[in-house]
């Protein structure tokens, strides 16, 4: 009940401003400063291609006699590219920034979304280094994904390779090793990687494994806190520019 005043008045507990939504340019403008402070040579490249891709335009637009015509055209395709080039820059960015920090792995393949489980949590941890395997399900199969020097990584994903034959005898079982070690696959390449592995399930089957694995669990403790994933991962709105 609202307590009165002496004039009268009451006192009424304050209503909270609704969060206003942020807008397409305001998530552009976030991945370019968090890409200016990994790569500050974004402005001078993102200035460059605008540069180029106008220059080119009006001289076309003048040769062919639209010079009107080509620079509308030439601003709306500098535009375009500047999106894709700061998309690119972003991604590689935000790559550059979890590469060789725990829990990246997770980060990095937590980005695809369509087809593909994954634990949240690593299935494998070695408490005293810090190795650790992430499983994804999918068509291809079950992905084991380690993090780790490769003659560490290679005895971890071997023992949890054990452990899903077991439990999934007749189902595909592919091992990545994460790194930047000769035979290890670095984190730009990792989610082509594993995307680019031949499809054997049905959607039907993938489902079931995912129950089968369930039993397994995951390891503890959870992924160390060096990497948040959601700010580790690029800005999907930003790189669309909308």
């Amino acid at each position: 009940m609202a307590r009165k005043k002496s004039d009268g008045a009451t006192d009424a507990a304050p209503v909270p401003e609704p969060e206003k939504k942020q807008r397409w340019y305001h998530n552009v403008r976030d991945a370019y400063q968090m890409t200016r402070r990994v790569n500050p040579a974004i402005t001078w490249i993102l200035i460059g291609v605008f540069v180029l891709t106008m220059g080119l335009a009006l001289a076309i637009g003048f040769a062919w006699g639209h010079p009107i015509y080509m620079a509308f055209f030439g601003l709306l395709l500098s535009l375009t590219l500047l999106m894709a080039v700061l998309a690119w820059q972003t991604r590689k960015s935000s790559y550059k920034q979890i590469d060789g920090r725990p829990g990246a792995v997770g980060a990095v393949l937590g980005q695809i979304r369509r087809g593909w489980n994954l634990e949240q949590e690593p299935v494998a941890v070695n408490p005293r280094t810090q190795d650790m395997v992430f499983r994804m399900i999918g068509k291809a199969g079950i992905v084991l994904v380690s993090e780790g020097p490769s003659h560490r990584a290679g005895r971890l994903l071997n023992e949890e390779k054990r452990k899903v034959s077991r439990v999934a005898p007749n189902v595909p079982v592919h091992t990545v090793q994460y790194g930047n070690e000769e035979g290890q696959v670095p984190i730009s390449k990792l989610t082509r990687t594993v995307q680019k592995l031949d499809k054997k399930l049905t959607s039907a089957e993938v489902a079931q494994v995912s129950k089968r694995m369930q039993a397994l669990g995951s390891a503890k403790p959870p992924v160390p806190k060096g990497v948040d994933p959601m700010k580790a991962r690029p800005d999907r709105k930003a790189m669309k520019g909308r």
